[in-house]
């Protein structure tokens, strides 16, 4: 989609923005060591009849970090959302995947009041020794000047594929090329390093309770990452949440099945 982008200055980063298409305004936020490119398939379905606004998150994909305290929840939401506003954005909704929805849903608290839709969504911790252990190793392995470098210098084709899969997905060729370059980027390996370790989730989990926009969450029964029950835990808690379990496909269910996500989309915007 490079045709849709654009580099916008607004502090503390300089972002990659993706824009095409007329009509009402959807946001798309990415996961956690994705970027933009995650939403190729979803793309052209969309802009059919939304205007579609697509952000790299601080210093991943093409979005330069410009502050490297504000890639936890908190300040990227804070950030994300002065960046909506200089945009003048006025989303019908915002749809995220992973990682990305919480995002939203904190742009929810912080005053952009639209619906949220989320693919696969990162809203539970580890359990038990790997819920301090994995955090932990991510704050160390952010800290070490080495571990981007190493990181982005070993992952060979055949290391990047067996990530994808490990998440339950099959991508085409040229789906795992594009990870196979965002995993060989050193900034944006350390920015994803830096965003595990500033993550604390802990705070809007505790307010879920409290969400006041409407929620549709999508699951994928085979998500090796996120377990669908995560979804399922949420929206029991989230008043008026909405699940769609689908039955097959992984965590990157949007890059496998595009058709089928658009679809849900376009039917959870009909009020």
């Amino acid at each position: 989609m490079r045709d849709a982008s654009r580099m916008v200055l607004h502090r503390p980063h300089r972002w990659h923005v993706q824009q095409a298409g007329a009509g009402p305004d959807l946001l798309l936020i990415h996961g956690a060591g994705g970027a933009t490119q995650s939403w190729r398939g979803l793309w052209p379905l969309l802009v059919e009849t939304h205007r579609v606004t697509a952000i790299d998150l601080p210093g991943q994909g093409f979005t330069q970090l410009g502050a490297q305290g504000r890639c936890g929840l908190d300040p990227m939401a804070e950030d994300l959302l002065a960046l909506i506003r200089h945009l003048t954005l006025q989303p019908q909704a915002v749809i995220g995947h992973s990682a990305g929805v919480a995002v939203a849903l904190r742009l929810a608290e912080l005053g952009l009041h639209a619906p949220v839709i989320g693919i696969n969504a990162a809203l539970g911790n580890f359990k038990g020794l790997a819920g301090w252990l994995f955090p932990m190793l991510a704050r160390v392995m952010a800290l070490s000047p080495f571990t981007a470098d190493l990181l982005s210098r070993t992952a060979s084709d055949g290391a990047v594929r067996n990530m994808i899969r490990s998440t339950g997905s099959v991508l085409d060729d040229a789906g795992i090329a594009f990870y196979q370059r965002l995993v060989a980027d050193r900034d944006h390996v350390d920015a994803t390093l830096s965003m595990m370790a500033q993550w604390r989730l802990d705070p809007l989990l505790a307010r879920l309770g409290q969400v006041a926009v409407p929620v549709t969450l999508i699951t994928a029964a085979r998500d090796g990452a996120v377990p669908p029950v995560t979804s399922r835990d949420a929206t029991r808690i989230i008043p008026g949440a909405r699940l769609i379990a689908l039955p097959a496909h992984g965590h990157l269910v949007h890059e496998e099945d595009p058709a089928t996500i658009a679809a849900l989309i376009h039917k959870s915007l009909v009020p």
